[in-house]
């Protein structure tokens, strides 16, 4: 009876010692170290997340803007500094590519390379869009286009102009993906502007570029920043600066610098290049942003 009762008594102490070590091994295991030893190391942990960009509505359904965010990205400028810069390989090295307007890769691919991720566009600029359909919505069907401009022109609710050219386009090129800045995206540029600068963009008679929504947009959607082809805030006022073209694909036609300072001196109606400059160079103090070509540092 007495060999019995240890008997029960030793299976009883096995018992109690094997939870109490089941129990020791699950609270070690809500330590961050544990935790990080059973994560995933392969692909699918590694990718990024898709995430959802406010401000930018899809056309027609009007959905936002929704990607996986990009680690490395160039922000192409349509400047005639891109000509003879031969970085067309190091632009399309990167993993997005940012372009504007209508500004063409075509016979250029040596400088400004042939990717589009992304292209920002004015609405003053759809129309040169459309004179050339094929090459910019048939043959770039993988470009994500945004375009911006004032609620009277792109409104969805009221079917303004150019938002109704988008919805033909669209018809035409089903698969497309066309994005319209919301009103309330338009007004936080123009209160970043504001912010920046301490003058309002309205009464102090300034018009924003595309390539201020281009720079908003590249901030949101990008870790890091490599801007191609764009001066510093005080190229233009350089005695020796080089003079090129506005556009790269524009040769001979305005001059850059020349553009640059008669906007920044318009009293009315001006797009303010060089003050954009020079927030852009202080963004790039707080962000990994590198200008080149010419290259600059931010601050």
């Amino acid at each position: 009876m007495k060999t019995l009762l240890r008997f029960f008594l030793a299976l009883v102490c096995v018992a109690a010692v094997s939870v109490l070590y089941v129990l020791l091994c699950s609270l070690a295991c809500l330590r961050p170290c544990c935790r990080a030893a059973q994560r995933w190391d392969g692909p699918a942990y590694a990718a990024p997340a898709v995430l959802s960009f406010q401000g930018y509505s899809r056309v027609p359904d009007g959905q936002p803007l929704r990607r996986a965010p990009c680690h490395r990205c160039a922000v192409v400028s349509s400047s005639g500094q891109m000509l003879g810069s031969r970085l067309g390989q190091a632009i399309d090295g990167q993993e997005c590519v940012l372009r504007m307007n209508h500004a063409p890769t075509a016979g250029y691919e040596e400088d400004v390379g042939a990717r589009s991720t992304v292209r920002v566009v004015s609405h003053t600029s759809v129309p040169l869009l459309l004179r050339n359909q094929p090459y910019f919505f048939q043959q770039s069907q993988e470009t994500v286009y945004v375009i911006w401009g004032p609620s009277k022109k792109m409104s969805r609710e009221k079917g303004g102009p150019t938002y109704r050219a988008l919805l033909k386009v669209m018809e035409m090129y089903p698969h497309l993906q066309i994005y319209t800045l919301t009103e309330e995206k338009m007004a936080y540029c123009d209160d970043v502007f504001q912010n920046e600068t301490g003058k309002n963009r309205v009464k102090s008679g300034s018009f924003l570029s595309t390539g201020w929504f281009t720079m908003i947009l590249a901030m949101e959607l990008c870790e890091r920043i490599r801007v191609f082809g764009m001066v510093s805030e005080n190229y233009c006022r350089e005695k020796n600066h080089t003079s090129v073209p506005y556009h790269y694909f524009e040769k001979g036609r305005l001059d850059e610098c020349r553009m640059y300072l008669a906007h920044e001196r318009a009293p009315r109606a001006g797009h303010r290049f060089i003050t954009e400059k020079a927030i852009f160079s202080r963004w790039a103090k707080r962000r990994d942003i590198v200008f080149t070509h010419p290259s600059w540092a931010g601050g």
